[in-house]
């Protein structure tokens, strides 16, 4: 039997697969899938479960939350927010064009271009020709990190998080092994 984790960007599932392949038998195979298209595969039974990032609409799954990431703004090194802190907030981008979508609908009052859809890799190339900012999850743009880049926490946006999702009919020991896996469980510990 072959279990198949479906991962967006930016998610950590190497510590989990090294544990799973210490503890199982069962073969672990690893896919990566965009963030557009992360519940697909686990609703059309392609993934057996999928480590995804919220918010995402989990209607009929399991969804164990996991972890949370802050969100950062990735802009040119030129840009004005290169000369502060460590941490700016949403007000700091009012006069600012986003590249990319905003996960949560925020988008700044002078953001008023409707770019083309692209993916975290173009966004960032696009800001560090001088172009507007982005936001995105840390792992993200720490995953995309250039020199000519500066990222900065933005602090007044909620973090996004990182979830194991699942068909809720779907719930054999299997599962519920690379669950515990993901909740730190050793072979040797129990529910």
């Amino acid at each position: 039997m072959t279990l198949t984790i479906g991962f967006v960007t930016g998610a950590t599932p190497d510590k989990w697969a090294r544990n799973w392949r210490d503890q199982r038998r069962e073969r672990l195979e690893l896919v990566p899938v965009t963030e557009a298209e992360q519940l697909d595969g686990v609703r059309d039974g392609g993934l057996d479960m999928a480590l995804v990032r919220l918010p995402a609409d989990t209607d009929g799954l399991h969804c164990v939350r996991l972890y949370d990431e802050l969100q950062v703004a990735v802009a040119s090194r030129e840009h004005l927010i290169a000369a502060t802190d460590d941490e700016i907030a949403t007000g700091d981008l009012v006069d600012e064009q986003l590249v990319r979508p905003h996960s949560s609908g925020w988008r700044p009052e002078a953001d008023q271009l409707d770019w083309p859809p692209m993916s975290e890799q173009d966004a960032i190339e696009t800001v560090a020709a001088g172009t507007g900012v982005v936001i995105l999850p840390m792992s993200v743009a720490r995953l995309h990190q250039r020199k000519d880049v500066v990222t900065r926490v933005v602090a007044d946006l909620d973090p996004t998080t990182i979830a194991l999702v699942w068909k809720l009919e779907r719930d054999d020991d299997v599962t519920q092994a690379f669950v515990g896996v993901t909740k730190g469980r050793t072979a040797r510990s129990s529910r």
